[in-house]
């Protein structure tokens, strides 16, 4: 069976042996700079612009991003915005929630490229839902802002 690249045997050495999973990421895209509605989620459903992605929970904002522009030749335009937001079950009270965990720009290096999703306490379970605004149109305010 053939090793994944990720994975050559002096890494193995290194960790000990424990290979790590990778695990299947249920993403979704939008490309107005919005999230999915959380109602789009419940009973069940969810978006129509699914793409899996099998990959590791140290992987980094940017490698996911890499991901996207694979699929969705657009989104290569220097100056696209890429907003990340998890959403996950509310174990209080019915229905998903989504936590904005972060975004990227082609073409630029960003602060968030290299945060993980285990650093944003992401589970395996939880989907990905990616709002790409293209170059030149700002994407809508952030509901919450950060200080850079």
């Amino acid at each position: 069976e053939e090793v994944p690249d990720r994975l050559k045997a002096s890494e193995i050495e290194r960790i000990g042996g424990n290979v790590t999973c990778p695990l299947l990421l249920r993403v979704f895209t939008t490309n107005n700079g919005r999230h999915h509605r959380m109602d789009e989620f419940s009973r069940g459903n969810v978006p129509s612009s699914e793409l899996q992605i099998y990959t590791w929970m140290d992987a980094t904002l940017k490698e996911l991003t890499s991901l996207v522009k694979e699929v969705y030749p657009e989104a290569r335009k220097k100056g696209t915005h890429f907003n990340f937001a998890i959403v996950f079950t509310d174990l209080k009270r019915p229905g998903y929630r989504v936590k904005e965990i972060g975004s990227t720009m082609s073409g630029r290096k960003g602060t968030d490229d290299s945060m993980t999703l285990q650093s944003q306490k992401f589970q395996i379970g939880d989907y990905l839902d990616i709002a790409i605004t293209p170059p030149n149109r700002a994407p809508p305010p952030s509901s919450r802002m950060r200080p850079y």
